[in-house]
């Protein structure tokens, strides 16, 4: 089928449409009915209607944002009406939600008279947090959205107008930085005058564009004070007139930096690209089809082009979910009365610093592995960076609130850790424990430290303040790949082909010379593996934590620390451990990487150090020992460890958590399970430290609840060990590093 036919089907397969209203509070019970609905809502419709601004507390109007076309200017469809715009509407909330959590009411109104339309909204205000109006035709959007920014006392955002001016500014920030050019000396020509074109050139005064250098061309050709004086174009277009000779686009084009492209595919030739100045500009951004081609545009000059489209198949896409579903998720969460100059401008600025910081590998490898860094192709950030969020949402909030918008105030440190929260539970734990981390940065040891990943993550640690990060390998190499990468940063680097670690090889020698290593041997093992090398500067204290295993199978890069640093002097066996997160729930399993076969002591062993483990999270642990039976139902060799392990837990004075097993993984995990069958259980909620019975059924067992039950895992976090060591597997992106750099320190903080 071609995309038509795909787009149709996608459309009406059960339940047609995209989109669907679900409920926040539980409707299990009758009590929970009466509090939803009658006779329980009546308390805070009285709330609010003592204090109208109740409604942000005790309704979604906080989260709700109102969607609303005519359908008169519908993509590249022009004007097919209201109820034909529906499907776009739909999809703008799909985008507001997917990027944003933002619920969206996507309202279409059949009517063409602007009066009409902002009467129709202004009786809805009472229901939305916020107005994005869409797809309504030039001049008439003007006039409704001044309107409504005047008569309403909520946010009112024309995205085609403003979305392409905020999004394309960033990356007009940044590509006059890679030029080398100032954005107040910049010539700019404009191909269109209607309602994005203007809106993006006055946006671009904002930003430090001088009005007088911005020409801009209609299909009439330059809009001239002679035109404007004899009344041949409108208001809006008047105030960008220039006293120039009359002329076309290539006229208009001549010795200009800029070009930007808001009219018809195909207008702009080579030519004319040609004639414009040094390392010029294009931002062609007509869809389907731009003024130029990215490839024409590139191969028309020998110096550099730096060019933009709105399309997603060539670099430096200027596309508005970079902007809108983020404007209103900052503008909602301070209770804006408007989105105004300012947030529009802390926008373009959020995104265009945003891309110039290294970019996660999450993206890379949504965009085919192909390489993702700041320059001439990449001036703006992808529209997948889910870092977006956390850079514009919060500085919207601040511009609201630095220019008076906003009706409450926001601790900006604490209101990004809750927009982490929305994007996953994962994400929330890991803050936990890098806020820990950061109160108290230690030194830790990255082996394989050319590795590009390592470097990465060397950086991002070292930025953030997580840890002061040591990377082990050849220097030249090292700094040679992070010139490469654009990463400022000087790293420390322990290279042990140049530096006097003699002492290293003698402590290995040491520790090892019963074990059959010589010291030649030692000598080698340590100039030239860096697992081993940071094993014995972590044994040595002059590192406090190694992370290593980024290429290794995950047995050859656990050895080295074991042998050298070994578990602590109270425990016998070190564990693998993961943490998997759900939306509502988060769960630790064990063991998932090192013991295969273990007997009730290293079970028992295991479950304490994974409890331990919790805490760093700060939850607390309550923990299951697994089996396929429950509490003696079967008796047989297998399922007496778990059970006598349990036993083990239970009569340990120093176990300060609940324990119990064995036990079935749904009972273990179902409240109604647990408490109605086994109500005898010494667990009075559901686990969240799942102890397995073998390495084999833990692999298996939170990989399964990775893939089909939608967790997010974070490990494998290594427990038990002397000193903290952590082995990440093979294939592991950078915030995987980053995020075990976090652990660790917390590891090396409690020691």
């Amino acid at each position: 089928m071609g995309l038509d036919e795909d787009s149709l089907e996608y459309h009406r397969s059960d339940p047609p449409g995209k989109i669907e209203i679900s409920t926040t509070k539980p409707t299990n019970t009758q009590r929970d009915l009466s509090l939803a609905y009658s006779p329980g809502v009546a308390a805070p419709c009285l709330e609010i209607d003592e204090d109208e601004t109740d409604a942000y507390t005790y309704t979604a109007k906080g989260n709700l944002v109102g969607v609303v076309s005519n359908g008169s200017a519908v993509l590249g469809l022009g004007d097919i009406g209201a109820q034909a715009s529906k499907p776009v509407m739909e999809g703008k909330g799909v985008l507001f939600k997917r990027f944003a959590d933002i619920d969206v009411f996507d309202v279409e109104l059949d009517e063409a008279d602007p009066d009409k339309i902002v009467e129709a909204v202004k009786m809805m205000e009472p229901t939305f947090g916020g107005v994005n109006l869409e797809d309504i035709k030039a001049p008439g959007c003007f006039t409704i959205e001044e309107r409504l920014r005047e008569e309403i006392d909520i946010p009112v955002f024309h995205d085609d107008q403003h979305g392409t001016a905020i999004i394309s500014g960033a990356a007009l920030i940044n590509a006059a930085d890679v030029a080398g050019k100032s954005l107040e000396e910049l010539e700019v020509v404009f191909s269109g005058a209607g309602a994005s074109a203007i809106a993006t050139a006055r946006f671009y005064v904002s930003l430090g564009v001088e009005r007088e250098n911005i020409t801009m061309c209609d299909s009439s050709g330059i809009i001239t004070e002679e035109r404007a004086a004899a009344g041949d174009v409108n208001e809006y277009k008047q105030q960008f007139a220039r006293d120039v000779p009359e002329g076309g686009l290539a006229d208009a084009m001549e010795g200009t930096d800029v070009f930007v492209g808001l009219s018809i595919g195909g207008i702009v030739s080579q030519e004319m690209v040609q004639s414009m100045a040094d390392n010029p500009i294009v931002f062609a951004m007509a869809n389907p089809d731009p003024e130029i081609g990215y490839e024409e545009a590139k191969e028309a000059r020998d110096d550099t082009v730096i060019m933009a489209t709105g399309r997603s198949d060539y670099p430096n896409q200027v596309n508005n979910v970079l902007g809108f579903p983020f404007i209103f998720r900052g503008a909602l969460d301070v209770r804006a009365t408007e989105i105004n100059e300012e947030m529009k401008v802390a926008c373009a600025e959020a995104l265009a610093e945003l891309a110039r910081q290294d970019v996660p590998d999450a993206v890379v490898k949504a965009y085919g592995d192909e390489t993702i860094q700041y320059g001439p192709n990449y001036i703006i950030p992808k529209p997948v960076d889910p870092r977006v969020l956390f850079r514009v949402a919060p500085a919207i909030a601040e511009a609201a609130m630095e220019s008076g918008a906003a009706r409450t105030e926001l601790d900006l440190e604490e209101y990004e850790e809750e927009l982490e929260a929305r994007l996953g539970k994962s994400r929330e734990m890991m803050r936990v424990v890098l806020n820990k981390a950061k109160s108290d940065p230690k030194t830790v040891a990255l082996a394989e430290g050319e590795n590009e990943k390592m470097i990465r993550a060397a950086y991002q640690i070292q930025e953030q303040g997580i840890a002061l990060p040591i990377l082990i390998g050849d220097e030249d190499e090292i700094r040679g790949t992070s010139a490469n990468l654009g990463l400022d940063f000087d790293p420390q680097i322990a290279d042990p082909s140049v530096g006097d670690y003699e002492a290293y090889a003698d402590r290995l020698h040491e520790l090892r010379s019963r074990k059959g290593i010589t010291r030649s041997e030692a000598g080698e093992l340590v100039e030239r593996d860096s697992n081993y090398f940071g094993s014995v500067m972590v044994e040595q204290g002059d590192a406090d934590a190694l992370l290593t295993g980024l290429s290794h199978h995950y047995p050859s890069a656990l050895r080295p620390p074991l042998q050298v640093i070994g578990t602590a002097d109270d425990v016998d066996y070190a564990a693998g451990v993961y943490m998997l997160t759900f939306k509502n729930r988060v769960i630790f399993v064990a063991d998932a990487t090192v013991n295969q076969a273990p007997d009730e002591d290293v079970l028992a062993e295991v479950t304490k150090q994974t409890g331990k483990l919790a805490r760093r999270f700060n939850v607390e642990p309550r923990a299951a020992l697994l089996s396929y039976s429950n509490f003696g139902s079967v008796d047989n060799e297998g399922t007496r460890k778990p059970r006598k392990a349990a036993a083990m837990l239970q009569d340990d004075p120093e176990v300060d958590f609940p324990v119990d097993g064995e036990m079935q993984a749904d009972t273990a995990v179902v409240e109604d399970i647990l408490e109605g069958t086994y109500g005898f259980s010494d667990l009075d909620q559901p686990a969240n430290v799942l102890v397995f019975p073998n390495l084999e059924s833990g692999n298996i067992g939170y990989k399964l609840l990775q893939r089909l039950g939608g967790a997010d895992a974070i490990g494998p976090m290594l427990v038990g060990m002397d000193k903290p060591v952590h082995v990440l597997q093979r294939g592991d992106e950078v915030k995987d590093i980053v995020n075990l750099a976090g652990v660790a320190v917390v590891d090396a903080q409690q020691e």
